[in-house]
């Protein structure tokens, strides 16, 4: 499974043994007029921003709640299969953050708190009680420069 951009299908394509699923619910998320800015620049009015209200969105850009819903939901679609096969999903800095706040089971602006590493492995695996464990977070992957993975995998008694 793989965010329609190019740079994380290049990444699914060397991982996968045949084509994978493009999925548009991993697409990283639309920062709008803020997209090319430096970080620093931005930073303060993003998080506090969307500390005050995670439906608040960069002009032409897309909301904290937005990126949360639509990972939420493939995420739940996955999950059935996360305690029966391996699910590999590449994806972006957002979507990593928000599938990690769903696992955890906790308010989405916890992604202010997070350092995801490019071309890391973030692994999030169903418990034996059929909740979303998550095992590893940023895990150095050595990748290459395409992008960053998730991959999820079957947690052996659930921890």
């Amino acid at each position: 499974m793989t965010s329609p951009l190019l740079r994380a299908r290049r990444t699914a394509g060397a991982l996968a043994s045949a084509a994978p699923t493009v999925d548009a619910r991993w697409m990283e998320m639309d920062f709008g007029q803020l997209e090319g800015r430096p970080v620093a620049e931005v930073r303060d009015l993003l998080w506090s921003s969307w500390a005050d209200d995670l439906e608040w969105a960069p002009p032409g850009g897309e909301s904290l709640a937005s990126v949360t819903r639509r990972v939420t939901e493939a995420c739940e679609e996955l999950l059935p299969r996360i305690g029966r096969e391996d699910v590999v999903v590449v994806t972006h800095v957002s979507p990593i953050k928000a599938a990690v706040a769903w696992a955890l089971a906790v308010p989405p602006t916890v992604a202010g708190r997070l350092y995801v590493l490019e071309a890391s492995i973030t692994t999030i695996a169903a418990g034996d009680d059929g909740r979303p464990v998550l095992r590893r977070f940023g895990v150095e992957a050595g990748m290459g420069e395409h992008g960053a993975a998730v991959r999820r995998g079957r947690s052996p008694r659930g921890t």
